[in-house]
């Protein structure tokens, strides 16, 4: 059974899952009906943090065009450009057992492509989600609806998995940025 949170919960993954080493982290979104005379194209990353919140590679940054980090652990499943249908519209996965001990966090977050030249925001898209899944078998087990908390971002902390006490935790984040990814990659220490 799926536990539903809210922003700023807090949930164990491995402790309350024995077991899992595998997870879906899926990520879903609905564009507002009405015509801006562009496709939108929003995309999942994840930021592979130390423990004062930096990613300290390149490498350990996993989007689009670095579909994994080196370690393995976690690996983006292809870009979605057009986020139609139902379910997923873009899908990280996390191996809890490679994950390197310098990793103390994997930020998930989504940004808009292109926002500022197609003048999109996050407030034009309703519907967003995130869930976790047991790669084994694909039972969800925690879900965070954004809501409707955005108006003029480009980019969004979805949720952070991050290690405590040597158990995996999921935090329901959903903090919006202006600036798109290059605000995110600023603010996880990486050159833009």
């Amino acid at each position: 059974m799926s536990i539903s949170l809210s922003k700023g919960q807090r949930i164990d993954l491995t402790k309350t899952n024995p077991g899992l080493t595998k997870a879906v982290i899926g990520l879903g979104w609905d564009i507002n009906q009405y015509d801006s005379g562009a496709s939108f194209d929003l995309d999942a990353s994840a930021f592979l943090t130390d423990a004062n919140g930096n990613v300290q590679n390149d490498a350990e940054f996993v989007f689009y065009n670095n579909l994994q980090d080196p370690s393995g652990a976690v690996a983006h499943t292809g870009d979605n450009r057009t986020g139609e249908g139902e379910g997923d519209d873009e899908q990280l996965t996390v191996d809890f057992s490679k994950v390197p001990s310098t990793v103390e966090k994997v930020a998930i977050t989504v940004t808009i492509h292109d926002a500022d030249a197609r003048s999109q925001n996050f407030g034009q898209v309703h519907n967003a989600f995130v869930r976790v899944a047991n790669e084994e078998d694909g039972q969800e087990l925690v879900r965070y609806d954004l809501g409707e908390d955005f108006s003029i971002e480009t980019a969004v902390v979805v949720c952070e998995l991050y290690r405590h006490n040597g158990e995996w935790k999921f935090s329901a984040v959903g903090s919006g940025f202006s600036g798109g990814l290059a605000a995110l990659c600023r603010n996880y220490g990486l050159e833009v």
